[in-house]
């Protein structure tokens, strides 16, 4: 049994580590933290030119025609650097939506400039419930000619606030389930009607909150049939979400690292703080934490990949390393002390990541009742 990556896989990730190592140091990632639009244009152009936009993109619409578990590997280095940006809102959320839902004329408008790094997408999904589910839904779409109108707010919206197009899921009739009646828009964010706040957070992402205020979108630009979105939804929450663990693998990685060189380092009566046991049960704890997370993430990945039914896995994945990313910091900061609580450490970076990671996509709890419905409880 091979666990590891492929030649193609190992020569990505390394690729990836030293440009991010370069390309995206702490300094910048602090810097992204205050500014508004969270990133760098110079940066997202060099990424582009990497073809990392369009990696898991077909190569008939300018993408590297490689699959899901290859890009988990390259999202797993950009957790790694902390790196700051659209990537995952463009890629995942709204490169992956087009992929799976949109038509071919929308597919080719789309997907190459999101490839070649000339668009910015995100998915408004979440309202002020931030739930998950379909019955969440309540941004109405109603038909007018040629068009529809769109109304009502989305909550926690990432990178809303610089995206070119936003894919809003909303509720175009009431059905005899929830799930029925969604349907999925591609809306230019510069629409009339259309009001973008940025929201504090703890990490510093860039979360929003959308209003839409009778927004006119052309029936052209509904991705998908009417009334039968939501099976695409939970396809791309399935995979934005192992995504999600990907990252959170790597900076729980980048933690463990950290911690291990300091407890080598750091001397307190007369030795190394390492040789203290309870150090070292620290330090095996974060170990057992990140490569359970690893395993369990990558079967998901590989699982989602190949286009086999993985739900229980991806909630497995995400109900363990949600837990295991906040478990690794906290006792990365245990081990640093007080010089881990200064905001010109590292450490905070990651466990600011980490808190914020954990309710995306659904918390701990929210998936261990998938898990419990998949094992038929």
């Amino acid at each position: 049994m091979d666990l590891g990556f492929t030649e193609e896989q190992e020569m990505l990730r390394k690729t990836a580590r030293d440009f991010l190592t370069n390309e995206c140091p702490k300094s910048l990632v602090r810097e992204m933290v205050e500014d508004e639009k969270g990133y760098t244009p110079e940066l997202w152009r060099k990424m582009a030119e990497l073809g990392w936009m369009g990696l898991a993109f077909p190569e008939e619409c300018d993408g590297m025609g490689m699959s899901f578990l290859d890009l988990v590997v390259l999202l797993e280095e950009m957790g790694r650097a902390c790196l700051p940006g659209p990537f995952f809102s463009t890629v995942v959320l709204g490169g992956f939506t087009i992929l799976d839902a949109g038509n071919e004329e929308q597919k080719k408008e789309f997907l190459p400039k999101i490839a070649n790094g000339d668009l910015i997408l995100t998915l408004a999904l979440t309202e002020p419930s931030a739930r998950y589910d379909a019955a969440s839904i309540s941004v109405e779409a109603t038909p007018e000619k040629d068009d529809f109108l769109i109304s009502g707010t989305k909550l926690f919206v990432p990178d809303a606030n610089i995206a070119d197009y936003m894919v809003c899921v909303a509720r175009t009739r009431d059905g005899a389930t929830p799930e029925e009646g969604i349907t999925l828009f591609l809306v230019d964010a510069k629409n009339p009607g259309v009001t973008t706040t940025l929201l504090k957070t703890i990490a510093g992402d860039k979360q929003c909150e959308v209003i839409f205020d009778n927004v006119r979108v052309p029936k052209s630009n509904m991705l998908g049939e009417p009334d039968k979105g939501w099976p695409v939804v939970e396809r791309i929450i399935q995979k934005a979400t192992v995504a999600l663990c990907a990252q959170m693998i790597g900076g729980a990685q980048a933690a463990l690292e950290m911690s291990v060189a300091y407890a080598k380092e750091r001397v307190q009566f007369g030795r190394p703080i390492g040789s203290f046991q309870a150090i070292q049960h620290y330090c095996a704890n974060m170990v057992t934490d990140v490569d359970g997370s690893r395993f369990i993430t990558y079967e998901a990945a590989w699982k989602v990949s190949e286009g086999l039914p993985a739900t229980m896995e991806v909630s497995m994945a995400k109900a363990w390393v949600s837990e295991a990313y906040r478990r690794v910091t906290l006792l990365g900061h245990q081990i640093h002390g007080g010089i881990g609580f200064c905001m010109d450490h590292d450490m905070p970076l990651y466990f600011k990541r980490a808190k914020a990671a954990e309710p995306t996509f659904g918390d701990a709890d929210w998936h261990r009742e998938i898990v419990a419905r998949e094992l038929g409880l």
